[in-house]
C-alpha cells in the first residue's frame, strides 16, 4: 500500500467503535452529493464517527438497463475530488472493470469491489495494483472462508 494508505488504514482501524462508509448510492449530481457529504460529515463529526464519504460513478448492476446509472468514470471522479477537497474526507467507490481502476486510484483512498465481482482475478489484482485499500464486498454465493 502506498503511505497515505497505510495511514488511513491504521486510522480505519484503529476507531472507536466503528467507522462509517456513508453517501448516496450513486452520484446524482455534483451539488446532491457536496450537500450530503457536508450533512454527514457534520453528523459523524459530532458523534465522533469517523467517516468514509462513498459514491459510485456508476451503477453498472441495475434491475433495468433504463436506470439512472451515474455520471459515468470521469466526471464521477471529479465530483467524488471535490468531496475530498472540500470536506477533508476520505472517498471510496466501486469499479467494476479492471481498465477503472488506475484512474479511480489517481482519486479514491479505498477502491470496493461490488459482491458480484468478487471473485473477478482480473479485477482484484488490478485493484490491487494501485496501492489503495479494497473493500471486498462478500457476494451471497462465497461462504466467508473463499473472501
Amino acid at each position: 500500500m502506498d503511505a497515505s494508505s497505510v495511514a488511513l488504514y491504521g486510522q480505519l482501524k484503529a476507531a472507536q467503535p466503528f467507522f462509517l462508509l456513508a453517501g448516496p448510492n450513486v452520484i446524482e449530481s455534483e451539488e446532491h452529493v457536496m450537500k450530503m457529504a457536508k450533512h454527514i460529515k457534520a453528523i459523524t463529526t459530532k458523534l465522533g464517527v469517523p467517516l468514509v464519504f462513498k459514491s459510485s460513478f456508476d451503477k453498472a448492476n441495475r434491475t433495468s438497463s433504463k436506470s439512472f446509472r451515474g455520471p459515468g468514470l470521469e466526471e464521477g471522479l471529479k465530483i467524488l475530488e471535490k468531496v475530498k477537497t472540500a470536506y477533508d474526507l476520505p472517498v471510496v467507490t466501486d469499479v467494476h472493470e479492471s481498465w477503472q481502476c488506475e484512474a479511480v486510484g489517481r482519486v479514491a483512498d479505498i477502491i470496493q469491489i461490488p459482491a458480484f465481482l468478487c471473485r473477478q482475478t482480473d479485477l482484484l489484482v488490478a485493484a490491487a495494483k494501485t496501492g489503495k485499500i479494497i473493500n471486498i464486498k462478500k457476494g451471497q454465493f462465497c461462504a466467508p472462508s473463499m473472501i
